[in-house]
């Protein structure tokens, strides 16, 4: 954990972050956006997911924001973008250097590049390497877990 000016920033390793990538419990799901405030997708499509889980976070969607920004910008950059906009999903630092190791235990078909994003429902384990509008992401989420409509 990292605190900077009042704000508290989960700092976690690959090995740590992982149990994160598991399925959750039925009925639940997990979304999660691989980010950084450096690449401008990225920003542009926060608010999507930001709006994602206020629609939906009662329903049992949990969104996690994984910050892949540099570790020298952690203080100047990200909190306080975090803290600018807001943010109310789960935020937290990846702070492992060691991508070639582990994106490929994210997804095969994971080059990398971010934005990236999954949602694991306790059936489907489903990566986009790509950006979402809201009406996108809200649409995928839709058609993993129909029940969510009601």
């Amino acid at each position: 954990m990292l605190s900077i000016d009042g704000y508290h920033l989960p700092v976690y390793d690959f090995e740590a972050f992982k149990p994160m990538l598991d399925f959750p419990k039925a009925g639940r799901v997990k979304v999660i956006n691989f980010w950084a405030t450096w690449c401008a997708p990225c920003v542009k499509e926060l608010p999507a997911f930001e709006k994602l889980y206020a629609a939906y976070h009662k329903k049992g969607v949990e969104v996690l924001l994984v910050s892949l920004d540099f570790s020298d910008q952690i203080e100047q950059r990200l909190i306080p973008y975090i803290k600018e906009k807001k943010l109310q999903s789960k935020v937290l630092y990846l702070d492992d250097a060691h991508g070639n190791t582990w994106i490929p235990q994210v997804s095969e078909d994971w080059s990398g590049a971010i934005p990236a994003s999954l949602i694991i429902t306790n059936e489907e384990y489903m990566f986009y390497e790509q950006s979402f509008s809201y009406r996108e992401l809200e649409n995928e989420l839709l058609s993993l877990q129909p029940n969510l409509k009601e």
